[in-house]
């Protein structure tokens, strides 16, 4: 049985005011974590950090990951940056696509479609865990809350966890609120081949900010409290409940949804 896992953490983008500070930090505290505590070898635990992480090499590495993936297989990929939607304007109503920003997202985006078209080549009986800290609607136009909003400062250094569409090329929507998810319809939970962990719904924002004294995005710091308080044996269902709970009592808006066919929402993670 082989584990294997991709960790991807992008602070550093180019351009100005879209920088974040808390996902390279995400990126090596769930690499330890399975590297510690979940049994996966280092050499199989494979980190792109800021530079490293432009779209082909992202890509690559998910191929990597992917590749000789036989039965008993556990595999991760978990993904701490900023994320956006690319607009379909072309319909009778508006939709769009989720998407991944890579480092060099000014060239090119990581649609929702993309990773599932990847994903669904997944063979039976093989673990895949898809843990995204990042949002892909919104409105605000860059990371730092008090850049939007300038009377707003928060102690934590709290931002967002998304890029606005128009600041890399791409066609917005007048309401991403309430337009549609594309992939939603295509792909129903039940056919999912991968459980997926994000950290919001589609109308609020992942937030990354200053907490316990380091950067991290929310989702993750309080995720990984979740998994230490439960001596690392929960499932992902109750992974789901108990950070609902740690980011309401933290007085973080965001809600993360937990996708994937019933069976595997109640298995432990990361087996």
């Amino acid at each position: 049985m082989a584990k294997r896992a991709l960790c991807v953490g992008i602070n550093d983008y180019p351009g100005e005011g879209s920088d974040l500070n808390g996902c390279v930090n995400d990126a090596n505290a769930w690499a330890a974590l399975l590297v510690e505590h979940y049994g996966f070898p280092s050499s199989d635990v494979k980190l792109l950090l800021d530079d490293q992480a432009p779209k082909a090499a992202m890509m690559d590495g998910l191929k990597q990951l992917l590749a000789g993936a036989a039965e008993g297989d556990v595999l991760v990929f978990t993904n701490s940056s900023h994320g956006t939607y690319v607009a379909d304007t072309d319909g009778d109503e508006p939709a769009y696509d989720e998407a991944l920003c890579p480092y060099d997202c000014d060239q090119g985006l990581i649609i929702d479609d993309e990773l599932r078209e990847l994903f669904t080549g997944t063979p039976k009986g093989v673990s895949l865990t898809v843990i995204s800290d990042s949002c892909h609607s919104g409105t605000v136009t860059r990371a730092a809350i008090n850049e939007n909003i300038p009377w707003l400062r928060t102690p934590d250094d709290r931002r967002v966890r998304f890029l606005h569409p128009s600041l890399i090329g791409k066609s917005t929507l007048a309401n991403p609120w309430k337009a549609a998810n594309k992939s939603k319809t295509k792909y129903p939970q039940s056919k999912m081949k991968d459980v997926l962990l994000s950290g919001c719904t589609s109308s609020e924002y992942s937030y990354d900010a200053l907490i316990g004294g380091t950067y991290h995005g929310a989702m993750t710091y309080f995720a990984l409290q979740a998994i230490r308080e439960a001596n690392y044996q929960i499932t992902y269902s109750q992974l789901r409940a108990r950070l609902n709970y740690l980011l309401d009592v933290a007085e973080y808006p965001q809600h993360p949804q937990l996708e994937g066919n019933s069976a595997r929402k109640k298995r432990r993670i990361f087996t």
